[in-house]
């Protein structure tokens, strides 16, 4: 098998090609740091691992990606580049605003769909978006970010149920964690209140469940918790509770 993992240059990429080398998996790895993905190959094999450089911002840049790691013959998707931003939605940058919509909805939705026709073609595949928590609530202080990641969490369910209901056999889901320790924090500049779950722990954790072929992945019992409860919230709590919880996230 061989997978392609988009944001590999660090955090949770990183560990999602640390954990399928693990398993004797082929690697596409991808990213803008050049110099990471070769440390990255180095560390598990250079034989184990091809890279692909690509800013995947860019929509001409996602599909030379495709056209590229098609020709390995891609068996699991990892749709993870992404980032956050923390501020009120009047004052956030319009710029970094829309590139975060590039990566992390666009460069979805385009990596999803061209390599979602060629497994349905073969009739088996795995696609796992990277989502998050956020996915499923509202977000002030962190508004595009959250609303991405809605899309993410959304569009993943959809296409599930598309799938299920032809008796596909390719996999699409949904990798949703709360808090994880990585340069996510610093990028969006923001401090969780809560200690962030380990990204080696993270990335083995969505990996068992995508194999296991679950929907949707949360990885704790807390975040699993809470999100079960947020479902019998009105929505005018919920975004209120949301904007008390992110005004203690300010690093």
């Amino acid at each position: 098998m061989t997978a392609l993992i988009t944001g590999a240059s660090s955090g949770i990429g990183r560990e999602f090609a640390r954990c399928l080398g693990r398993l004797g998996i082929r690697l596409v790895i991808s990213g803008r740091n050049r110099e990471s993905l070769e440390e990255l190959r180095q560390e598990i094999g250079e034989k184990q691992v091809k890279i692909i450089t690509a800013d995947i911002a860019s929509k001409d840049e996602c599909i030379r990606l495709y056209k590229e790691a098609s020709k390995y013959n891609i068996d699991i998707l990892i749709n993870n580049a992404g980032f956050g931003l923390f501020g009120k939605f009047s004052d956030a940058d319009l710029d970094r605003e829309l590139e975060m919509i590039d990566v992390n909805i666009k460069a979805v939705h385009i990596l999803t769909k061209l390599f979602l026709k060629d497994m349905i073609k073969r009739n088996r595949g795995y696609i796992l978006n990277v989502a998050s928590s956020a996915g499923f609530l509202p977000g002030p202080l962190m508004s595009t970010y959250y609303a991405t990641k809605n899309y993410v969490v959304r569009l993943t369910e959809a296409i599930n149920e598309e799938l299920r209901s032809v008796g596909s056999h390719v996999y699409v889901g949904a990798f949703c964690p709360g808090p994880v320790d990585t340069n996510f924090n610093k990028t969006a500049g923001v401090k969780f209140a809560v200690k962030g779950i380990p990204a080696g722990y993270a990335a083995v954790y969505a990996v068992k469940g995508m194999m296991d072929r679950k929907m949707i992945i949360v990885p704790t019992a807390l975040m699993k918790t809470g999100l079960a409860a947020a479902r019998f919230v009105p929505d005018p709590l919920l975004v209120r509770a949301t904007r008390f919880i992110q005004t203690k996230r300010r690093g």
